[in-house]
């Protein structure tokens, strides 16, 4: 299919900021070698109607746990990264961080092996690793193990730097709790992205910890001190500060639809709110309950919980995310689709554009599904 020219037609373009109409993308041997409006594309090769889809170059997303039926904590491998990247890519993912949340330091050096092996051997969609814990806070643990929370000590700061090393796109999830904002520093000096969550610190705390370094947030508004009149918290703290960006679950269970608006016009810039599906093993999958940690987690409703009740990550693809941000939120579609796109690449330096017909997706018009366009 990539060794034809092939011209979509009778759609919508996404280029990573606008939703351009009457527009065609002519590829040749897989590249783009013409976008623009119908009337000024000659007809050659082969035509592919559309039929009013939106053709875009994937979503981006920071945080994946798993998919096609597998976590990434409970084998941490490369078979393993290959199976997520697969179950996500029909997902219309073709850029995601795999994520480890909370495991014993064995977990966490095989899951940095596997990640770097796996850039090294080019398996499709692996954009780095994004490691959620276990520096975080039992106070706002979530789903993790209280009893593998611990704070950072010199040996960890270490092993995360070499990390680095081996893996270009390093993102680490902290509490304040359990770093200190020198550890911080040294982290957003060696290039590592540095995302506050998981943390019941107050507001004046978290705006200590960006100014030392830290760049994102994780799950706004969930696992995090909450946004109240007489303190903000790390959700005020995340509105507040124009150099932190925040990921969001935009599935209408983890936050409200209103709360999400209200969040999405207070936000301050340049910062921005990215959308991240918190997919867990059953993303791609029909599997209907897994394993975390031994703990059983049920997959009902549109929700993963542990028995308790308590979420356990999101029964969430990014389409789905960006259909609630339109329908139910009231984003803009090219606002909805940067969030879930441009976005979130911008963050971990990813060149995002439709270049490439290996990266290009097919997203319904209405927003119900994708499909890669090469199959």
């Amino acid at each position: 299919m990539t060794g034809d020219t092939l011209t979509f037609r009778n759609g919508r373009i996404f280029d990573g900021a606008r939703c351009l109409d009457g527009h065609v993308a002519q590829y040749e041997n897989g590249q783009l070698v013409q976008l623009g409006p119908e009337a000024e594309i000659p007809r050659h090769g082969t035509d592919i109607d559309l039929a009013g889809d939106i053709l875009f170059p994937g979503f981006v997303d920071l945080q994946v746990n798993g998919g096609g039926g597998i976590l990434f904590n409970a084998d941490p491998s490369v078979a393993t990264l290959r199976r997520m990247a697969e179950a996500h890519r029909a997902l219309g993912v073709t850029a995601f961080l795999p994520t480890l949340i909370t495991d014993t330091p064995e977990t966490t050096r095989a899951a940095v092996a596997a990640t770097a092996e796996a850039l090294r051997e080019g398996v499709p969609g692996i954009a780095g690793l994004h490691l959620e814990g276990p520096h975080l806070s039992v106070a706002r643990k979530g789903a993790h193990d209280a009893a593998l929370i611990r704070p950072m000590a010199q040996a960890d700061l270490d092993a995360l730097l070499d990390a680095k090393r081996t893996i270009p796109v390093l993102k680490m999830t902290v509490a304040p709790e359990s770093v200190t904002e020198d550890q911080v520093a040294t982290m957003a000096a060696a290039g590592i992205l540095v995302a506050l969550g998981h943390s019941d610190a107050d507001y004046a705390t978290c705006r200590r910890y960006m100014d030392a370094g830290a760049r994102c947030v994780t799950h706004l508004f969930n696992a995090m001190s909450q946004l109240g009149n007489r303190e903000p918290g790390l959700v005020g703290a995340a509105l507040a500060c124009g150099t932190v960006s925040a990921g969001l679950i935009a599935d209408a269970v983890h936050v409200h639809p209103a709360t999400i608006r209200a969040a999405w016009t207070a936000k301050t810039g340049p910062g921005r709110i990215y959308l991240v599906s918190d997919a867990m093993a059953v993303a791609g999958s029909d599997a209907t309950e897994f394993e975390l940690g031994g703990r059983v987690i049920r997959r009902h409703d549109g929700r993963l919980t542990l028995e308790d009740g308590t979420l356990a990550g999101a029964d969430l693809d990014l389409a789905t995310a960006v259909r609630v941000m339109v329908t139910e939120v009231g984003i803009d579609l090219p606002e909805a689709l940067a969030a879930a796109t441009s976005v979130p690449a911008g963050l971990i330096d990813l060149t995002y554009s439709l270049n490439s017909l290996s990266q290009v997706t097919r997203l319904a018009s209405d927003l119900s599904g994708t499909v890669p366009v090469t199959g």
